[in-house]
């Protein structure tokens, strides 16, 4: 009798425990959702400052994760405070629209399009970061005398961790 209670307890207690399976079809109750850990977000931001310094330029970058919010802010000794704003907008944008910010240019015509929303910028300088297929966050850059100039050293960021993105699956 003392062991059949037992059993009957342990079996209840690993059937309980066993995860239970969805019908075919349906939607999964919750979604992982893969982050950048914050020293992978620093070293986008300084690749990308180290990039702009050999040309020259005194620059802002922000990187930003998949919900928008700001991750790693870097600004150099000389770049405008304005700058600060303007790369946070732009690595929103290029996170937002899963694009380059400088494929964004002239898009949004209308003046109620959606390029008229406040917080947005439709200039290059911003691009996504990619995982495995999957956006996990933007960076953006102000302060370089061109937008392509700002596109390319945000690109350089990317281009620091994306072989370490990759592999990370």
């Amino acid at each position: 009798m003392r062991n059949s209670k037992l059993i009957i307890t342990v079996a209840s207690l690993i059937f309980t425990a066993m995860p239970v399976s969805q019908a075919a079809g349906e939607q999964p109750l919750m979604v992982n959702i893969k982050r950048m850990s914050m020293e992978t977000a620093l070293r986008v931001a300084r690749a990308a400052i180290k990039e702009c310094r050999k040309q020259g330029v005194q620059i802002a970058v922000t990187v930003v994760d998949r919900g928008g919010h700001a991750q790693a802010v870097l600004r150099d000794v000389l770049a405008p405070d304005i700058t600060l704003k303007i790369s946070q907008q732009k690595a929103y944008t290029a996170m937002a629209f899963n694009s380059a910010t400088s494929a964004l240019e002239g898009r949004f015509k209308s003046p109620f399009s959606v390029g008229k929303v406040q917080g947005l910028v439709m200039s290059a300088g911003g691009v996504p970061i990619h995982a495995g297929g999957a956006i996990i966050g933007g960076v953006g850059v102000s302060g370089a005398p061109s937008g392509e100039t700002d596109e390319k050293c945000a690109r350089s960021g990317v281009e620091e961790v994306s072989g370490d993105l990759e592999l990370a699956e």
